[in-house]
């Protein structure tokens, strides 16, 4: 039976984003429908009546008179049930009647499922930048690793950085799980940048003569110059900083993205064409409107580089900095001595989990983390989190700011933190409330505040560009209403996110600038993917990056993490399924060659 729930926890966990609602409804119903007890009437029968509800429906038996039926059986068994698995059975039905009607609808009127599941391979599916991770996993497999490039740098010109630093969703539904665990596949990108060596970029289109300014030297601003340069456009990126990369360069810190590998990437794509002028910031060294009259279009892609604040008395004193000012500072190579000093950050993601292990190394005697939610709630990776304690970080958890102590002369003296607890589950997440308890002092030095980012929105603003709650508000396409040739991408758009997610936004709006300047340029590439083997896939564990031990490592500001073996990298690229040419991939095409 154990091996029955894992058997069924690893292919629901392998469950690709587009699959039918309503089946998987049955089927979690008939589950629950076998764990249940039986002893009340509301369990016993009325699961099995709303089973057979939904069986007729997926049949394309069902009417619009058994939806009905079915949203008050689910009803009645949820205000019946003697027990949880009852109540959350049906609660799981009624909720999907609700959500996901359309689909119940498409089953009873046409006998068959809206899923519109277009993309059959779901690691590609769920990466923002829809990259061919079967194609250059084949190509890796096969030694093939300038290839690979290639064929990464069709939907992204970042591959060594993103072999650092990517927040891989690719891995979270990889059919492997259904067998063993998912491959690594963010690992395997780093195999590719690593033994490749220099790749040069793809040929450029023949010139258009059309010239387009891009506001924003990081990665969605130089996505969309790379994509733009390849079909043919003149580009030029406006960085106000001293070199290109924005957050990669000035907010990740050296020991996570090696800032020469970093250098890889920007090289590549500057060999395109792609102009550069630094140092000149938008509102002050220029405007939107100047722009608009000497470019053609105007592409908005500044990231989100200011700070949030904690709302607390004294957060102006002296020894309090934000993360993206301490992380920036270090990136300019400006690095305080902290040798005895303590530090406190308050925040649980990935930019405080930056902070905490580059305040380590930085010599401080002492580095905490104070964070309101749990661990478990904590919204940086698990393996940054794993990496700081390591490193001998303290995790402070259920601690929620309330007062900053300062000194005399407006230092900071330390920081009172109030004590949480768990509470009611919202969204999805538990929520935190105070115990009541007094409030905990936590003496620091320096404070360092991580708990999200803001974008500069003055000046766009002022020149009458559409801003609310401090996002920049376009149309579908990344363009403005009564702005014609105006567009803006990436995180001034959606808010702070992911560098994928970035180069992802940085395709779309690439291409959405295409078609305004009366173009319908293809990218694609000539590299050919090696045919899928035949040969059985027996269990094999996952290969994982190792990295340099933590005493060592916390002494400099050298990569952390190593690369695979050649031969590590060619057995995990051989656990590849090849779902691009098995399953619906053999159907649905596996593959699209050209965007």
């Amino acid at each position: 039976m154990e091996e029955l729930y894992k058997n069924l926890e690893r292919r629901i966990e392998a469950s690709p984003p587009g699959l039918c609602p309503v089946d998987m409804s049955r089927a979690f119903l008939e589950l629950a429908h076998a764990q249940t007890c039986g002893k009340c009437v509301p369990c016993r029968i009325g699961l099995g009546q709303l089973e057979k509800l939904i069986e007729n429906v997926l049949d394309g038996k069902g009417s619009m008179a058994s939806l009905k039926l079915m949203e008050k059986t689910a009803l009645s068994i949820m205000e019946s049930a003697d027990c949880a698995i009852g109540y959350e059975a049906a609660n799981m039905v009624y909720k999907g009647i609700i959500g996901y009607r359309d689909d119940y609808i498409e089953h009873i009127a046409h006998g068959r499922c809206t899923c519109s599941y277009n993309q059959p391979v779901p690691c590609v599916n769920l990466c923002p930048a829809q990259v061919d991770i079967p194609g250059y996993i084949a190509l890796i497999k096969e030694g093939r690793y300038a290839d690979s490039v290639r064929l990464i740098r069709k939907d992204n010109p970042f591959p060594t950085t993103c072999g650092f630093i990517c927040e891989h969703p690719c891995e979270a539904r990889c059919r492997r799980n259904m067998v063993d665990d998912s491959i690594n596949i963010r690992g395997l990108k780093r195999v590719a940048a690593d033994f490749a060596g220099e790749v040069d970029p793809p040929k450029c289109a023949p010139s258009t003569g059309k010239k387009i300014a891009i506001l924003g030297g990081g990665p969605g601003g130089l996505s969309a110059a790379y994509f733009l340069q390849l079909m043919g456009h003149q580009t030029t990126v406006y960085e106000m900083l001293p070199e290109l990369g924005g957050m990669l360069r000035y907010g990740i810190p050296n020991y996570r993205l090696p800032k020469d590998r970093l250098d890889d990437d920007i090289k590549a794509i500057l060999k395109t064409g792609v102009k550069v002028k630094h140092g000149l910031k938008i509102g002050e060294d220029i405007s939107i409107n100047d722009l608009r009259n000497a470019y053609d279009v105007v592409l908005i892609t500044i990231g989100a580089s200011t700070d949030k604040k904690l709302g607390l008395e004294h957060e102006d004193a002296k020894g309090v900095v934000s993360a993206v000012e301490f992380l920036r500072d270090v990136g300019k190579n400006i690095i305080k001595d902290l040798t005895g000093k303590n530090v406190c950050v308050i925040g649980g993601g990935n930019v405080s989990m930056d902070a905490v292990r580059t305040a380590k190394r930085m010599g401080a005697k002492k580095v905490s983390i104070a964070y309101r939610r749990r661990v478990a709630d904590m919204t940086a990776l698990p393996t940054e989190i794993e990496a700081a304690v390591a490193e001998g970080i303290e995790l402070r958890t259920l601690m929620a700011p309330s007062s900053i102590d300062v000194d005399e002369n407006n230092n900071i003296k330390g920081i009172y933190v109030r004590p949480q607890m768990i509470s009611a589950i919202k969204d999805g997440r538990a929520s935190v409330k105070a115990t009541g308890e007094e409030d905990v002092y936590i003496p620091c030095d320096i404070l360092v505040v991580a708990i999200g980012q803001n974008i500069e929105t003055k000046h766009f603003e002022e020149a009458g560009i559409p801003v609310f709650n401090g996002k920049i508000i376009t149309d579908s396409t990344g363009a403005f209403k009564d702005m014609p040739g105006v567009f803006a991408g990436g995180d001034c758009a959606s808010g702070p996110a992911t560098v994928i997610k970035a180069i992802g936004a940085a395709k779309v709006v690439a291409a959405n600038i295409d078609e305004y300047l009366g173009y319908h340029h293809q990218i694609s590439v000539d590299v050919e993917i090696p045919e899928a083997s035949l040969e059985d896939k027996t269990p094999c564990g996952r290969v994982e990056l190792t990295e340099r031990e933590a005493c060592e490592r916390v002494l400099d500001f050298d990569g952390v993490e190593n690369c695979m073996t050649e031969k590590e990298a060619k057995q995990e690229a051989s656990r590849c399924l090849r779902c691009d040419h098995f399953g619906f991939g053999i159907f649905k095409g596996g593959r699209e060659s050209i965007w």
